[in-house]
This record gives C-alpha cells, structure tokens and sequence, in this order.
C-alpha cells in the first residue's frame, strides 16, 4: 500500500483558493432587481470564501426609468402587474424570499430614486453605499416597501444610521440632489454605453487577463469557477 507523505496528503485535503490579488469586479446591478436579491446568499458566501475582500464597484443600471418607457422584450413585461410573475420566479429559482404583492398593492414608479440613494450613501463610503443598496432590497422585496418615495429612501437612511454611528443623513440628503444624482447619471450612461441591459452583470478583471463577464443569477459554484 503507498503511503502519502504529509506534504502530499496536505495538497489533497486543502481546497484550491483562487487569486485574488489584484482582482477588480464591477457589479451593474439594481435596487428593483430581484434576480441581484436572489443571488445574494450566492454573492455572500462566494467573498465569505475568499477571504480578503475584492476590489468591488456597483454601478446602478437604472433598471426603471419610468413605466411609459419601460419594456423588457425578453420576459414580456410592460406594467407593473406583469413584473410580480418575475419575481414568483427568482424566488422559486434561488429560494429567497421574496413578496411579489407590492407590484398590485404600491407598483414604484421608477427605479431612479433608490439608484441615486445608493449612490448618495457611497459618496461617504463603498462600505455605505454597499450597505445601503442591501437595505433598499430588503426593504422592498421582503417588507413591501415602495422605494420610490423618498419618505422610504430617507427611513433607510435613518437605518443605516443607527447602524452606523459615522454615516452622516444630512450629507446624505445634500447629495441626493448633487454627488449622488451626478454618479447615477455617471452609472447609468456606462451601463448604457455597453449595452448591459439585464442585471446583475458582474465583470470580472485581473492584471494581465481579459475580463470575464457574468450575465444574470449565478450561483456559488460559477462565480469560483470565474476566478479559478
């Protein structure tokens, strides 16, 4: 019978880490967008596994502009009533909770407010910006909460708050009509420019290597095999 020397059983038993060093993702993503809510417990344990945390950016896509021009072609939908099915869906897929009822019970008229918010609370940090983009999903996929309205906007904001002692509600107020609606505008014209039109996306960078991209929900197992 051959024996393992140690440092070969060490090699068998030790899980392969991807690099990270040096990595860039860019994240397009949206407040509204379910499927990103879905693939949250993916996304979370997928950095939870790599230990030292990426260089991450998330860049709002605007997913709704408004319902007089909104019109996705590829799961036919058209008005707010049509984007609960969506919903049912990606939760199904991933088993996340999700509450489909806001789209017939207080339909947000547009995506834009939550964009610029998330944007707004970056402004004083990634690690805000981040945080706050969680709370504004959770707020509407699993509360029933219409994003839209600044009341909710400026509730979450209070939130964060608690949270975080050194997040600053009136900074954040301030740059909901400056810093943060000019980095939407800034956000949504990339998105635009390279024709991302369904989210999430994640573009995956490494010196020396093309980027990867990733389109729609991905699960744990696809975003290591990306770095791997």
């Amino acid at each position: 019978m051959h024996h393992l020397k140690e440092e070969e059983r060490q090699k068998i038993n030790t899980p392969a880490t991807p690099v990270t060093d040096g990595i860039k993702i860019i994240y397009y993503t949206d407040p509204l967008c379910c499927w990103s809510w879905a693939m949250q417990p993916q996304w979370q344990k997928f950095l939870e596994r790599l230990g030292a945390k990426p260089d991450i950016t998330y860049i709002m896509g605007g997913l709704l502009p408004s319902w007089k021009s909104y019109n996705d072609t590829v799961n036919s939908i058209r008005k707010p009533a049509q984007m609960g099915p969506e919903w049912m869906h990606a939760k199904y897929v991933s088993g996340v909770d999700i509450d489909d009822r806001i789209w017939i019970t207080d339909p947000p008229a547009s995506s834009f407010p939550a964009c610029i918010a998330v944007k707004s609370a970056e402004q004083q940090s990634k690690a805000f910006g981040e945080k706050y983009l969680c709370l504004a999903r959770q707020a509407v996929m699993q509360h029933s909460l219409n994003i839209a309205r600044t009341s909710v906007l400026t509730d979450l904001a209070e939130n964060l708050a608690t949270a975080e002692a050194s997040f600053d509600t009136s900074l954040f107020h301030a740059d909901l009509n400056s810093r943060g609606l000019e980095a939407f505008k800034k956000d949504w014209q990339q998105t635009k420019y390279l024709g991302i039109t369904r989210f999430p996306t994640l573009v995956f960078k490494l010196p020396g290597r093309p980027p990867v991209k990733l389109t729609g929900y991905q699960p744990y197992e696809n975003l290591m095999k990306t770095l791997k």
